[in-house]
């Protein structure tokens, strides 16, 4: 498995891919916000914070529904916020039956779990919409210029290299499982639920240690490499005026769209 499975980013020469990482990250974040200051039912605001994550793909290059036909994987997460439905208090709309209990879901609450799920969708997107037009070590380097932690910088940037070896290996232990657990042509066989579930724990253990095994030799070598904790980019970061134009449109924007939600 290449790590280029796992980068999503586009290459490309447009004005957003031009843009300083840092200027792209500061923006990406203070939009995330803004929506979260959305207040429930601003339905206009969430239009427009919308149409701006659709201008800028559009500015990207990637096309206006890039970041929303990517944007589908992260909606199951959104039913976390489903609880809303029967714990807000307001007007009782509706029942659900379970058992001794019974729900009661309000208007209030279909409100603000809608809100939730709009504000969310139109946060991945934006966030999207960043990775694909952002190379990591830039990205990297942009956390580490907004003075981010340095040990939260290299625990995710480690996380992100490393991924695609440590999907190999949980893949080869399966293969092996899957080499040892006989099954026969009829479809009987293969151990039963008690053994498969205790080979799976075995199979998390396995996983762990070797990862961990593996992950001091990769700190040796880098040791020995001449690694300081940094993580180096070719690209060099230079504000220039356009990035400080582009970055106060979009802060302006941001401000149009709480002002909006509240008149």
């Amino acid at each position: 498995m290449h790590v280029n499975l796992f980068d999503p980013y586009q290459s490309g020469q447009s004005i957003i891919h031009r843009m300083d990482p840092r200027a792209k990250l500061v923006v990406t974040i203070l939009f995330i916000l803004s929506n979260a200051f959305l207040p429930d039912g601003a339905w206009l605001a969430f239009l427009f914070s919308w149409g701006m994550v659709l201008f800028a793909g559009g500015l990207a290059g990637l096309g206006p529904f890039y970041p929303l036909k990517r944007s589908f994987i992260a909606l199951p997460f959104f039913l976390a916020g489903i609880s809303a439905i029967f714990a807000v208090p307001g007007r009782a709309i509706g029942f659900l039956d379970m058992g001794p209990w019974r729900l009661v879901a309000t208007d209030t609450g279909i409100l603000r779990f809608a809100s939730i799920v709009a504000r969310s969708w139109i946060s991945v997107q934006m966030a999207i919409l960043l990775t694909a037009t952002t190379q990591f070590p830039d990205i990297v380097h942009a956390l580490r210029h907004l003075k981010v932690p340095q040990i939260l910088v290299s625990i995710i940037v480690f996380m992100y290299r490393y991924l695609f070896v440590l999907i190999d290996e949980a893949v080869r232990l399966l293969r092996a499982r899957q080499a040892r657990s006989a099954q026969s042509t009829s479809g009987t066989g293969g151990g039963s639920i008690r053994w498969r579930a205790r080979v799976t724990g075995n199979l998390a253990g396995q996983l762990f240690l070797r990862s961990y095994e593996r992950s001091e030799r990769v700190y040796a070598a880098m040791l020995s490499r001449g690694y300081q904790g940094q993580l180096l980019t070719l690209n060099p970061h230079e504000w220039h005026l356009k990035d400080w134009l582009l970055s106060c449109l979009a802060i302006l924007l941001l401000f149009l769209f709480q002002w909006i939600a509240r008149i």
